[in-house]
């Protein structure tokens, strides 16, 4: 969705820099680099840094499960989340069953949207030695298949039991490290086979193809189009993806082979976006996403993938079973910038 152009970037530059307010001092938890769920965040806080609006204290190489949950408590200003894991909350189950479904409810309540993002799109890939024939055969494989617990843990084996059949520690041995650690145990070639949100390039697929060449496979178009996986493409923190599979081959580079049954690539993403605390500063939120919405086009020069990942979609993702709802200052912050936000998106 392109945006009515309604406030220029060098109008909201020149009304920040003009040090009228007080710089706040926030903390932040985030991914590690390499991925929209980093950039984003790394990107607000240095906007916010140069041009007054707050000094924020960014945390990298988090576990974004814990993250969602400190801003819930109110232990930290800004985390990083993947849909899934508030609607998970609210519920109480999953990575927060410990929590229960009132504790669970009560904290997710408190979580309130600021700005969008993709974190990525689901994939198998493995080492060409490996010889992986597919998706058909990860029976008895090992598979890494995300950190140790979260919202990618949980897509990436609930993908693998829609399209396999399997279950981790049953049909196969999934195999977990924090996101930091990801490269090293791909190249290790302790995995037979990967699972995991990836871009197109990313910097993760490029350096694991310092080791060998490499294939990805779509997903199959039968499980595509089952009940079970169109059930789950729609559920909060999931979104359908298709490409031609020869862009998508084309964007990873060379030392890749990109394996489809008709052409198309076929997947879902994660989707999701940074969060805040309900009660955190209107004022601030607005001039903190104004200043980020002003300066979208700088964030998305930074990453090849800058113009794939929807930092510019503030509808990624919202209203239906989706728990989380913008800020109304930082819903402003938006419509002021002549983007649309449906009303069910907006919390009152």
């Amino acid at each position: 969705m392109k945006p009515k152009k309604l406030m220029t970037v060098a109008a909201v530059a020149s009304i920040f820099a003009t040090g009228a307010f007080a710089q706040a001092n926030l903390t932040a938890e985030t991914a590690s680099p390499g991925g929209a769920t980093h950039l984003s965040p790394a990107h607000m806080t240095e906007i916010a840094g140069t041009q007054g609006i707050a000094n924020i204290q960014l945390a990298e190489g988090q576990t974004l499960t814990n993250s969602i949950q400190n801003v819930a408590e109110g232990k930290t200003d800004i985390a990083g989340t993947p849909h899934i894991l508030p609607f998970l909350m609210s519920r109480g189950v999953g990575p927060y069953g410990s929590l229960g479904a009132e504790k669970g409810a009560e904290l997710a309540s408190n979580l309130r949207a600021i700005n969008p993002f993709t974190l990525g799109v689901f994939l198998l890939y493995a080492y060409d030695a490996k010889g992986i024939g597919g998706w058909d055969d990860l029976e008895g494989r090992k598979i890494y298949n995300g950190p140790p617990r979260g919202g990618a843990l949980t897509n990436a084996r609930s993908m693998i039991q829609i399209i396999a059949g399997l279950k981790d520690g049953e049909g196969y041995e999934g195999l977990q490290t924090n996101w930091g650690q990801g490269a090293a145990l791909v190249t290790s070639g302790e995995p037979d086979a990967v699972v995991l949100p990836e871009l197109f390039p990313g910097s993760r697929m490029t350096s694991v193809t310092a080791a060998g060449n490499m294939t990805a496979w779509s997903m199959p178009k039968e499980a595509y189009e089952s009940d079970a996986m169109q059930k789950y493409m729609v559920a909060p923190g999931s979104a359908p993806f298709t490409a031609v599979a020869a862009d998508i081959e084309a964007a990873l580079g060379d030392g890749w082979t990109v394996v489809s049954e008709d052409e198309t690539f076929r997947a879902f993403a994660t989707i999701g976006g940074n969060v805040v605390h309900k009660d955190m500063d209107g004022d601030l939120v607005y001039k903190l996403v104004s200043a980020y919405v002003a300066t979208l086009d700088d964030l998305k020069a930074k990453a090849p993938y800058g113009d794939t990942v929807n930092f510019d979609n503030p509808m990624l993702g919202m209203c239906g079973a989706n728990p989380v709802q913008y800020h109304p200052a930082a819903a402003r912050a938006w419509r002021d910038a002549g983007y649309e936000l449906d009303d069910c998106a907006v919390a009152q």
